[in-house]
């Protein structure tokens, strides 16, 4: 469904990497490991559109995924650093904004995140942790086939990190795929792994 083919990036004059290949079907999870600075954000960015590759191709389904760019950002969702949060909005008035864009049920989205009962917040008064799990929200609003997470679980104490798992295998067993980008243990059962090397 998902291939890319001898990718590479470049950043600056500087090759990031080069000659990245993977493949991803319906299910299936791949880890992105490496040390600061190897890549793993940079090809997020890349397989979400965000940037063009230096080289290589990506496909989907056999197809250009680059080639139709509003089509290409329909099918998945990229959850980077940042957790996208208005501060003076409160929590539900954040998760609605991305609602009325892709459809999907608030109050189920802040529940898959054990956030029910804080929408009426406003963001700047929740925790790190709390952040992190209302960006992680706007995976459980439309599904979509593809996510792209980068180090999703910064923040996020044990009991999160448990609710967060069964976001990701109930996204896996519906057929998505997820392509995370981590320096500790994801609860992705049977995921393959790429390690990147720091060609600095």
């Amino acid at each position: 469904m998902l291939d890319a083919i001898d990718l590479a990036a470049i950043r600056g004059e500087r090759v990031v990497f080069a000659g990245l290949s993977f493949s991803l079907t319906a299910g299936e999870a791949l880890l992105l490991t490496g040390a600061n600075g190897a890549g793993k954000s940079t090809l997020l960015r890349l397989l979400a559109g965000l940037v063009p590759p230096a080289e290589g191709s990506l496909l989907w389904h056999g197809s250009d995924a680059l080639a139709d760019g509003p089509a290409h950002a329909a099918r998945l969702r990229y959850l980077a650093h940042a957790d996208a949060l208005k501060p003076g909005l409160t929590l539900e008035e954040n998760l609605t904004f991305w609602a009325r864009l892709w459809g999907g049920d608030t109050e189920s989205a802040l529940e898959a995140v054990g956030l029910q009962g804080l929408g009426h917040l406003p963001a700047r008064m929740l925790s790190a942790g709390q952040k992190r799990r209302a960006a992680l929200a706007r995976l459980a609003l439309a599904p979509v086939p593809l996510w792209l997470l980068d180090e999703p679980s910064v923040g996020l104490d044990a009991a999160s990190i448990s609710l967060f798992g069964r976001l990701l295998a109930a996204h896996r067993a519906a057929g998505g795929m997820v392509v995370a980008a981590t320096h500790v243990e994801l609860p992705l059962a049977d995921a393959a792994t790429l390690r990147l090397g720091d060609m600095a």
